[in-house]
């Protein structure tokens, strides 16, 4: 099993990016560097997600978000091994979700429900145009999977895109935009 924290820093560390005085003044926060996908519906979801555990990636380092639906929260049961909560978040309307992305996304205030995923990826190190285009997947059915794992992201992104996860990336922003 890979080590989580293994590289993990902190907001007062002045070596990372988010460290920086610049990141410090508009209030961003060290939440780890997640790599994130969205596949096209849950039996991809399901196989990329099979593959990330042959990887060595514990389930408590995955995260799901997808439209409720009853395939979507047996996904999230069988993979991650607990019910997930259903939230409003707008423009998607009702979305399961489960794991630690969920808490990086709800920020300090805990407003996913009301910022949308789509700005509140920039609290992972995402840009603007990258939560948009995960927000428009999800909202047509996909399902967004991510893994915290700073040290074996690269991993993490291959294995997504060699299992069909759409729009792989690598969030790497924070406290650099």
């Amino acid at each position: 099993m890979p080590n989580q924290t293994a590289g993990a820093t902190t907001a007062s560390d002045p070596s990372t990016s988010s460290g920086s005085p610049r990141a410090q003044s508009r209030g961003e926060q060290e939440v780890g560097r997640f790599t994130v996908a969205v596949f096209q519906d849950v039996s991809w979801a399901e196989r990329g997600i099979e593959a990330l555990r042959r990887q060595g990636f514990p389930s408590e380092s995955m995260s799901i978000i997808a439209k409720a639906t009853p395939d979507a929260s047996a996904l999230v049961e069988r993979s991650l091994g607990s019910a997930p909560a259903t939230i409003e978040v707008k423009p998607l309307g009702a979305v399961v979700v489960e794991g630690p992305l969920v808490a990086a996304l709800q920020g300090p205030a805990g407003d996913l429900a009301s910022v949308g995923l789509a700005d509140a990826m920039r609290r992972v190190g995402f840009q603007g145009h990258d939560g948009l285009i995960f927000e428009t997947l999800t909202g047509r059915g996909g399902i967004l999977v991510a893994v915290k794992t700073e040290p074996r992201a690269a991993d993490a992104l291959a294995t997504f895109h060699c299992y069909g996860g759409g729009n792989a990336a690598i969030g790497a922003w924070l406290g650099r935009v």
